[in-house]
């Protein structure tokens, strides 16, 4: 019997390299990965493709009709020898291109003569290229219409006899062609015996939702304009409700586990309150209010809180981590790198006041010890700290990784709190919550805005809380695009711009995405651009080397910028210079920051008003917007400037003109996401792996991604071990142990 789970040689026969092309280029081994190998496009059959502009180098696919065919005897410089080639013009609904084959002998050039005799039709593939004022398709390969030959000795063509309407486009690999998948689908689909069916007949009823073999048929082989639609609908859904039922699960994991109630006793937090020289906005006291009602119960809240840059999400937590150690326990902020983490640490002891010397001389009757605990502190500066969160003296706790070591314990963890957790694995995650006697609260937090549907499939088993509202003070940023491509002599003028923002006593960022010329990027996107087909979309030829941040800071010093008081920052130097260096920017000792991506969350300095932003196309849209959120934040208005090389109406200078254009990081984060691969944005890059999701676009399906988490929630509200649908429960266990799931688990 052939199933899903056969061998892909079941269909392919005993073509072995091309079952190894298959496998270790498309990830092809069974017969089930074949049939959901979707095609990318389709190309109708019935008519000639319409052509419009064309330009060298362009690769072309399209259905033609020879037009003429004409073999051609010549003098072959090269040997001496008389040879052949033929000359073929194809027609198309546009420029009619000609083809150009040399032949080995007289009798292959008769075969491929009759092979494109005039009137055949077909599928071309080919580059296109101009030869003397005619432009033609060189190196071609084909699948003609009709009945003939299996295909030549060098497989540029193959014959289909029952072509259909629309002809499948698949994303192929070197030495695979699309007429090869096209074949070997249309084999699989007569011989498979059994399709196993996932979804039960009252959900496909439910949600208009196709059975899976008409799906994959559809899919595979349309005969009508809606039916790739009907198709994709069928799959997208099934893949949004296993999603959406592993997140499900997890949530009611989650609330089955016993928590410690935190529902406060002492008087910190009042004290805290009381203390603020400004109002919270309404979004912080609404989810402020939630999360303590959250903290009140008797299973451990699983929060995510988001926000714009600068809403004051790290107040937010604040207050729920005092909220905890006025119940008596500890609470402990996680945070991805030093800088963060000790600017946390100055910020909140800031805050604190003498509420932060808890224990101490001089210390407030209510306070509590604030901790900071990094992997750079020596053995020494480690024993204190570590002494009093064991004993519950350290009421706070900020640190980086360093918190996860074994040594490490605490007396009674009641809250973590994850800041920038995209930057956290779910094993980090879970090596700190284990420290705790009972499973603690979490409440994890990103600067950088997410999309509902993102929230809802990426983040779908914690409940979401979103700050919109920017507190009071927030003063506006200009962002302007400097294109040096087009007005290479605005780089001046950037230079004349930081040095009239010091002159009227404020301080500047310089962003670069390296640190030395011979150094790879630091936390840059390494922002890829790609083609409609997926390809790499190279950088103008002309841009220069990726500016460094060792390099500028030499530069700026010795020329334009010379006489101001320039410092670097990057990931590179001992942690205590990097620390220095902050401090001092921050006391306003340094005019000119030059700095890496270091500072792009966290930093809070409120005389900066301007930053410069090199070679800003390497930098994805979030993850300017963070940057861009470094300045404005002390009531002066700000200025951005993205410096770049990308030409215009590249999707490098479309992202940075997005930037330009608006500071709400909602929208930006939707033009991030509709604009770049799905699997940087939504899949574990920072640790190497792709997305999971196979055919949802969480942008686009929308509406389906709703429906499933509808259905999710009724299924297991019948049915929570779904015993019912014995397939289903296969699917969603499969993901809750495959990598997906530890994608999705990263929150």
């Amino acid at each position: 019997m052939i199933d899903l789970q056969s061998p892909v040689a079941t269909v392919l026969g005993a073509k072995e390299a091309k079952r190894k092309r298959l496998a270790d280029g498309l990830g092809i081994h069974t017969v089930g990965d074949l049939l959901h190998h979707f095609p990318r496009r389709y190309v109708r059959t019935g008519e000639l493709t319409r052509v419009s502009e064309l330009e060298h180098g362009q690769m072309l696919t399209l259905v033609g009709e020879i037009v003429r065919c004409d073999v051609k005897s010549y003098q072959d410089r090269r040997t001496g020898r008389p040879a052949n080639r033929v000359e073929t013009v194809l027609s198309t609904d546009g420029p009619s291109l000609r083809m150009t084959f040399f032949a080995k002998n007289k009798y292959s050039a008769n075969w491929r003569a009759r092979t494109l005799a005039v009137g055949t039709r077909g599928l071309f593939v080919g580059q296109v290229s101009s030869f003397q004022s005619s432009w033609q398709l060189t190196n071609p390969k084909m699948v003609l219409f009709g009945a003939g030959d299996e295909g030549d000795a060098d497989g540029e063509a193959a014959w289909i006899n029952d072509v259909g309407d629309y002809y499948p486009i698949y994303p192929l690999t070197k030495g695979v062609e699309s007429w090869d998948l096209q074949r070997a689908v249309s084999f699989a689909l007569t011989i498979v015996d059994d399709l196993a069916e996932l979804l039960p007949d009252r959900v496909r009823a439910d949600y208009d939702v196709l059975d899976v073999r008409r799906a994959l048929e559809w899919v595979h082989a349309p005969t009508e304009p809606d039916h790739v639609d009907r198709a994709h609908h069928r799959f997208r859904f099934e893949e949004a409700l296993v999603t959406q039922l592993v997140l499900a699960r997890r949530r009611l994991a989650v609330r089955a586990l016993g928590a410690t109630s935190r529902t406060g006793g002492g008087g910190l937090l009042a004290a805290f309150d009381a203390r603020l020289p400004f109002e919270l906005t309404t979004g912080q006291r609404e989810i402020g209010a939630q999360i303590e009602r959250d903290l009140a119960e008797e299973h451990p809240m699983n929060r995510l809180l988001q926000g714009e840059v600068g809403s004051g999400k790290t107040l937010v937590a604040l207050r729920a981590m005092l909220r905890v150690v006025d119940s008596g326990g500890q609470a402990a902020l996680l945070a991805p790198t030093e800088v963060l983490a000790q600017q946390h640490h100055r910020s909140i002891v800031a805050m604190l006041g003498d509420l932060a010397a808890g224990g101490m001389l001089g210390g407030a009757a209510e306070g509590t010890a604030v901790e900071l605990l990094t992997g750079s502190m020596t053995k020494a500066q480690r024993t204190g700290p570590l002494s009093r969160m064991a004993t519950g003296e350290a009421g706070l706790v900020i640190g980086t990784h360093a918190l996860l070591e074994d040594r490490v314990g605490f007396y009674d963890l009641g809250l973590v709190v994850v800041d920038e957790q995209h930057r956290f694995g779910v094993e980090q995650r879970a090596a700190l919550t284990g420290k705790a006697a009972t499973p603690p609260h979490v409440l994890v937090m990103t600067a950088t805005p997410i999309p509902r549907t993102v929230a809802m499939t990426v983040f779908g088993d914690l409940e979401t809380s979103t700050l919109t509202e920017l507190p009071a003070g927030r003063a506006p940023i200009q962002t302007n695009v400097v294109p040096l491509v087009d007005h290479p002599g605005w780089i001046s003028r950037v230079w004349e711009r930081v040095r009239e923002e010091v002159a009227k006593g404020h301080q500047v960022y310089v962003v670069c995405p390296r640190i030395s010329g011979d150094e790879p990027e630091e936390g840059g996107s390494d922002q890829l651009d790609l083609d409609e087909d997926g390809f790499p979309v190279p950088p103008p030829e002309a841009a220069p080397p990726l500016s460094a941040v060792e390099d500028v800071a030499t530069e700026l010093a010795d020329g334009p910028l010379a006489g101001l008081r320039l410092a670097v920052l990057h990931g590179r130097l001992h942690p205590d210079e990097k620390d220095r260096t902050m401090r001092a920017f921050a006391r306003g000792e340094v005019d000119v920051l030059v700095s890496t991506t270091v500072i792009e969350v966290g930093v809070d300095v409120a005389n900066a008003t301007g930053m410069v932003l090199l070679d800003a196309d390497r930098f994805g849209v979030s993850q300017l917007h963070q940057l861009r959120g470094r300045v404005g934040r002390g009531g002066h208005p700000g200025i951005c400037l993205l410096v770049s090389h990308s030409l215009d109406g590249t999707p490098a200078r479309e992202r940075l003109d997005a930037v330009a254009a608006t500071t709400d990081g909602f929208e930006l984060s939707r033009i991030d996401l509709a604009q770049r691969r799905e699997g940087d944005v939504l899949g574990k890059s920072q640790s190497g792996f792709r997305s999971g999701l196979q055919t949802l676009k969480v942008l686009r399906d929308e509406d389906t991604i709703v429906a499933a988490r509808a259905c999710a929630t009724d299924l297991l509200a019948a049915d929570p071990d779904l015993l019912e649908t014995p397939l289903l429960a296969v699917a969603v266990a499969d993901m809750e142990q495959s990598r997906q799931s530890d994608f999705m688990e990263k929150s």
